[in-house]
Parts: C-alpha cells; sequence; structure tokens
C-alpha cells in the first residue's frame, strides 16, 4: 500500500534524525504549519513540498507523488469517474514522453545493449586498484571539458594546476579557477554518485555554485535574472521568468522517467534539456556535463568525456542543436551513448 503524504513526511524527518524546528529553519516555514503537516491536518501547496523536498535532500517525487495522490483522493475520491479519468491521463502522459523520445532508434538501442555488455565486463575488473586509472580519467575530464569551453591550459598544466598546487605562466587566474573549480565539483558528483541517487534541483545549483566558484560569485548557484542567447546556435533559451518553471517541469519530466529510460538516455536528455533551459549566466555546459555524468555514475557506468578539440567539439554543439529538431530528437541520445560506448571501450584496455 502506498504512503500517504503526512506519514511520508515523518518518516523521512525520523530517518534524517531532524526536528521540527530544524525543517523550519532550513525551509523558512513555520513549525507549527509543518506539525499539521504531519498529522494531515493541512495540505502544503506545491511550493512548500518541493522546498521540504530540497531540504531533507529526497527528490522531489519522493514527496510530491503521495501528495498528489492524497490531494486527488481528497478532491475527487467521491467521484465515480475518477478511476476512468486517472486512465486516461496516464495514456495522455505515455503518449506525450514516446512524442518527446520520438521512435525507438535501432541504431541506439544497439548501441545500448553493446554499453551494457562493455559495462557489465569492466564491473567484474573492477575489483581490482584501479585508483590511479581513475585519477587520470577524472583529470582528462576536467581537462576536456574546460577545453570545450575555451579553457586553454594543458592537460599537464592541468595536472600541475589541481595535483601539484602549481601557478601556471602566461594563463590568467580564471582558467586556473576553472580547473580547480570543476575538479571541486567532480568530487561533490563523485560524492553523490551512489545506487539510488536522486538528482535535485538543490544539487544542479550546488554544482553550479562549484563551477563558477570565485569567478562569478554573485550568480554561482543562482538562476540568471537577465536574458541570454547561446554563441553560434539558433536556439534562445527561455526568458529568466520562464526559468524556475522551466527547471520544475524538467525534474517532473526526470522523476517519471528516472526509472523507465535507460540510464545512458536519461543522463544525455537530461544534459540537453538542462543546457538548453540555460538557467545560469555562466558554466552551463559544464554544469550539464557534470549532472550528465553524476546520473552515469551514479548507475555504474564510467564518465562520459566528450572531446574538447575542434573537432569534438563541432559533433558535440552540431548534436545538441540536432537534438532541438523535433525530427532529429534521438540525435543527442545517440552522440552521447556513442561517447560512454569509446570512454568505456578504453577503460577496458585500460584494466586488462
Amino acid at each position: 500500500m502506498k504512503t500517504h503524504f503526512p506519514t511520508q513526511l515523518k518518516l523521512i524527518r525520523k530517518q534524517k534524525k531532524l526536528r521540527m524546528i530544524d525543517i523550519s529553519q532550513g525551509t523558512g516555514l513555520d513549525q507549527a504549519l509543518i506539525s499539521k503537516f504531519e498529522n494531515g491536518k493541512r495540505m502544503p501547496n506545491r511550493d512548500q513540498v518541493i522546498a521540504l523536498a530540497d531540504f531533507l535532500g529526497v527528490g522531489h517525487g519522493d514527496l510530491l507523488i503521495p501528495w498528489m495522490s492524497d490531494r486527488i483522493l481528497r478532491d475527487y475520491g467521491s467521484d465515480s469517474y475518477l478511476r476512468e479519468a486517472l486512465k486516461l491521463a496516464e495514456e495522455k502522459l505515455s503518449y506525450e514522453v514516446a512524442d518527446r523520445n520520438g521512435d525507438v532508434d535501432p541504431d541506439l538501442e544497439s548501441i545500448l545493449r553493446e554499453i551494457d555488455s562493455l559495462k557489465a565486463l569492466i564491473d567484474r575488473e573492477r575489483a581490482r586498484n584501479t585508483e590511479k586509472i581513475t585519477q587520470a580519467l577524472e583529470l582528462e575530464y576536467t581537462f576536456q571539458s574546460n577545453r570545450i569551453e575555451g579553457n586553454t591550459l594543458s592537460l599537464q598544466e592541468t595536472h600541475l594546476v589541481i595535483r601539484e598546487g602549481l601557478t601556471i605562466s602566461g594563463k590568467s587566474m580564471r582558467e586556473h579557477l576553472e580547473a580547480l573549480n570543476h575538479s571541486e565539483a567532480l568530487d561533490l558528483v563523485k560524492s553523490l554518485a551512489k545506487p539510488g541517487t536522486v538528482l535535485t534541483e538543490r544539487t544542479v545549483k550546488q554544482i553550479h555554485q562549484i563551477v563558477l566558484r570565485g569567478i562569478d560569485p554573485a550568480n554561482a548557484g543562482v538562476y540568471r535574472s537577465v536574458p541570454v542567447m547561446i554563441s553560434g546556435s539558433r536556439h534562445i533559451p527561455p526568458q529568466p521568468y520562464l526559468v524556475p518553471k522551466q527547471m520544475e517541469e524538467m525534474f517532473r519530466w526526470y522523476h517519471f522517467n528516472r526509472s523507465i529510460l535507460h540510464p545512458v538516455v536519461l543522463a544525455a536528455e537530461m544534459h540537453e534539456r538542462l543546457v538548453s533551459i540555460h538557467p545560469f549566466i555562466d558554466g552551463n555546459g559544464r554544469t550539464s556535463r557534470l549532472v550528465m555524468n553524476l546520473i552515469l555514475l551514479g548507475n555504474g557506468y564510467t564518465i562520459a568525456n566528450i572531446p574538447g578539440d575542434a573537432q569534438g567539439r563541432t559533433s558535440y554543439y552540431n548534436a545538441l542543436e540536432n537534438a532541438r529538431s523535433a525530427e532529429t530528437g534521438q540525435y543527442f541520445n545517440r552522440f552521447i551513448a556513442e561517447t560512454e560506448y569509446t570512454c568505456l571501450k578504453r577503460l577496458a584496455r585500460l584494466l586488462e
């Protein structure tokens, strides 16, 4: 039997060893109001549920789903047409998901099967000490991700900045900070990437806050308040006042699909959706790639490291641009799947 919202809220609070006053201070909600939520005397609104989920560090769906269920039963539980209405709504939702993802791409399906076969092989080898290999691949990822955005530090210079704490002559302070920040953001991603990890809006902001730390403190982890354009792209991101709503819709989509889609497809979709919303004034690309890899690592895959050279960058941007066309909705998913497969093949060779 599914848990009601009050029971779920109280259960999570106790699991986190939190008092009501802790939640009140962390969310700004009145302690007496939280008490009414838990005993079922008051129904929160959607924004309050999201605020509670973010503070408690759980997925929005963990609280929104029982909350929605309770609201439906409260408002329509006695209506004889409820079951038929719910069935129709489910059919419409299924259609929307299928319409966004397009028809099944046989090439993508083939790549995903290859990926899972290779992953199973690698999983058997990972029992050995692979720390040095992992560190080298993570350094390359920081180098390539920053390179995509125009950072001119070489791989060796990136190593010296991150691992040795050295300053590279002729390179800007921003480039040094980009290397250090990305490495630290990746550390956060790795700490969160555990089986069953649920991505939250709060996590996205945390990642971005680290990405822009010391570079643009006023905008680090904060949604933009001005319109932006993406250089070289026909896509125009939403106006700033629409960003919070579109982010909410993106996470609603994520919670609906995170147990349905293949993890590689889910990771690619979240990357493309996030970078298209372009919620931040800067650092959207790095943040989107880190979010993508949080999903991949959390599901036992390896980092999808997109090359930052001219050819790799062009292929990446073309894939993103094509993803925004209704006729080629699977193109970016296939691009990321191919990237992941290439990275897994390399990792398999290194483990031999």
